[in-house]
């Protein structure tokens, strides 16, 4: 899922939005229960538009590079694509039986999505102009779920929920390469390029497992960091010093200092928070019951602000990005 921007990616939107005259950065929030995703337009604070999508919206991935913000909808079967600069649906991709994480390379050209219910990993063709099956289907472990690429273009991170393990794909050879075990239920991931570090939530153990993915083909677990009940999306802020985890069934989100693994503090005050992202100086945090999205001062985690969505927003994903300039 990045599901949330990990550093690498946030450098990369922030160098986009540097040379691209104009363009504002949104936020594309998945609503579950009115089947459309709210826009959320970061300059103003406020949804500028609700786009209809398929049916019970939850992955997202916003790709400035590809220009398209791809939306898994796990009832249709389907991938909505959204163009950012006339924020309408351009495509729906069929995906499998049930898709949920997605992710995008680096280059925006492909899309990877988990096949919930095939336990498989789905390979797109992400600029493609119409409706077309996916480019391969990569068998992965049970009950896929969070997916992250790796910055070099080669290789996709799945979780594998049921299996309690995290799956190195090999995206040339179309296989498993590597298999890394990790806490109870692993759903989102989160990729942290500086540190070549993957983190792994755990919402049955209630925890992180921290992975060194510098030898992608030796993925080794460094840490297991304790968490909120059931962790559920996580965000690098603050130039990636921090990291912030969403606990679903405590109301709470964590911070944790990403270089020791301390965790700093608990915030209380949510509402089944799930997806969660940062941007500059804020980070955003969707709450599926209250459907809304909190707006935190990334520095101090003092709520700033407010802003209503559709129903049951999730946000399962890298949901902030601005479409570069042709």
């Amino acid at each position: 899922m990045t599901a949330t921007a990990p550093p690498a990616r946030l450098m990369l939107a922030a160098l986009l939005l540097c040379t691209s005259a104009g363009a504002a950065p949104f936020a594309y929030i998945t609503n579950q229960g009115s089947h459309d995703v709210s826009v959320i337009d970061l300059a103003s604070q406020r949804v500028v538009s609700s786009i209809p999508v398929g049916k019970s919206p939850a992955g997202v991935v916003a790709s400035s590079r590809a220009g398209r913000t791809f939306v898994s909808n796990p009832d249709s079967k389907t991938i909505s694509v959204i163009d950012m600069r006339r924020q309408q649906v351009v495509n729906t991709l069929p995906a499998g039986d049930g898709p949920v994480g997605i992710d995008i390379s680096g280059d925006g050209k492909h899309l990877y999505a988990a096949d919930w219910y095939s336990s498989r990993l789905l390979v797109f063709d992400a600029l493609a102009a119409k409706a077309s099956k996916p480019l391969a289907a990569i068998a992965v472990g049970r009950a896929p779920a969070g997916v992250a690429a790796h910055s070099d273009g080669a290789t996709v991170f799945v979780a594998e929920r049921d299996d309690d393990s995290v799956a190195v794909v090999d995206t040339a050879a179309r296989r498993v390469a590597a298999r890394v075990r990790v806490g109870s239920h692993p759903f989102a991931l989160l990729y942290d390029a500086p540190r070549a570090r993957l983190y792994a939530l755990n919402v049955q153990s209630n925890d992180v497992t921290v992975i060194d993915v510098r030898d992608t083909r030796r993925p080794a677990v460094v840490a297991t960091v304790k968490a909120g009940k059931a962790p559920y999306g996580a965000a690098l802020a603050q130039g990636g010093a921090l990291l912030y985890v969403t606990n679903q069934h405590e109301d709470t989100v964590s911070v944790i200092d990403a270089a020791s693994l301390k965790v700093l503090r608990t915030l209380p005050g949510f509402a089944y928070p799930e997806g969660i992202a940062a941007h500059g100086d804020r980070v955003y945090v969707v709450n599926w019951m209250d459907d809304n999205v909190q707006v935190l001062d990334a520095a101090t985690g003092q709520k700033l602000s407010t802003i209503a969505t559709g129903q049951n927003s999730r946000g399962f994903g890298a949901f902030i990005g601005a479409p570069m300039e042709p």
